[in-house]
């Protein structure tokens, strides 16, 4: 990832606090911002904001997951400068920290942003990706888990449409994906198996192409029906074996992979059942995303609910048929 010398340079003088609003460090205090931030660079006495610009070059240099994806170092940086500890005195909030920063960012196409606990995040702007991925795995916060449960609630009475429309292409566009299209809702005979469509580009630039095939419920290939799965199975080996045409290339591709998402569980059962249907080839193109999976990554991706998962307002305090008090 390269960035324009001006950048680069602007970045440098906000780390060592040449610029306004950020705080000033000397030799010793640039090392230990690095170290905050678990980089072994060591300020031996050179220009400060020259050597804190060509760290932050390198750190740009790192290895990473894609072009809308920063390396997990920047971000540690990025929230070290942004830390609402370091108050300065005519910027008690740091919003004019920020500001000033995302002057900066903006020209390489990124924002940051504090979420909702007070922690700087950067996002790539054209997709709105957040910089670092966040762990579905790890512990939640309350306020988390109040929203993971209003999901819950949501998932258990919308239909297929609002699972597809209003709750997986926000999460697939936060995650990286982009021309990402639903089909087979105006016209199911254009559908061949596939829900939507979407593609995902490597660090390389190759492009891999996906086919979602979702289902509001539960899958299950239980010993009373497997009616279930079975639909599921057809869908997904037209999935595989259908072209899509791609605008942006003006060609037709094949899809290199499936997600069987569920609005509720899929069973080991349903997967065993999928899985042995399957020839090889094509077991190792299909991916199951559960209503685990949903939930998790919807909620620490810090995605906003969809509007009919919100708790409704609270009531006004005059009836409508009262008489005004005056």
């Amino acid at each position: 990832m390269q960035w324009k010398p001006r950048n680069l340079r602007e970045l440098g003088r906000m780390v060592v606090g040449d610029a306004e609003h950020f705080q000033y460090r000397s030799s010793k205090y640039i090392t230990e911002f690095f170290e905050d931030c678990d980089l072994e660079y060591v300020h031996q006495g050179e220009t400060r904001p020259v050597w804190a610009a060509e760290r932050i070059e390198e750190i740009l240099a790192m290895p990473h997951a894609s072009a809308t994806v920063m390396p997990d170092a920047f971000v540690r940086v990025i929230r070290r400068l942004l830390d609402r500890a370091e108050v300065t005195n005519d910027d008690a909030e740091r919003s004019l920290a920020l500001a000033a920063l995302n002057v900066v960012l903006a020209r390489e196409g990124w924002a940051a942003f504090y979420d909702e606990h007070g922690i700087a995040q950067i996002k790539h702007i054209a997709t709105n990706t957040v910089a670092q991925m966040a762990n579905p795995h790890r512990p939640l916060t309350p306020s988390e888990i109040e929203r993971r449960d209003q999901l819950t609630a949501y998932l258990n009475r919308c239909s297929e449409d609002d699972l597809i429309g209003e709750v997986l292409l926000p999460l697939f566009r936060q995650l990286g994906f982009h021309r990402i299209t639903a089909v087979g809702h105006k016209d199911k005979a254009l559908e061949y198996g596939k829900d939507v469509w979407m593609k995902y580009t490597l660090p390389t630039l190759h492009v891999l192409y996906f086919g979602i095939q979702a289902k509001k419920g539960k899958l299950d290939a239980s010993g009373v029906s497997t009616s279930n799965v079975a639909e599921i199975h057809n869908q997904v080996t037209m999935m595989l074996g259908h072209e899509i045409f791609d605008p942006e290339i003006s060609r037709r591709v094949l899809v290199d992979h499936a997600f069987i998402v569920a609005g509720g569980e899929i069973t080991k059962q349903a997967r065993n059942w999928i899985g042995n249907k399957l020839d090889a080839s094509k077991r190792s193109q299909v991916m199951f995303m559960d209503r685990d999976d949903i939930l998790d990554l919807f909620t620490v991706t810090n995605l906003p609910l969809p509007k009919d998962a919100l708790p409704p307002p609270p009531a006004s305090p005059w009836d409508e048929d009262d008489d005004v008090p005056f």
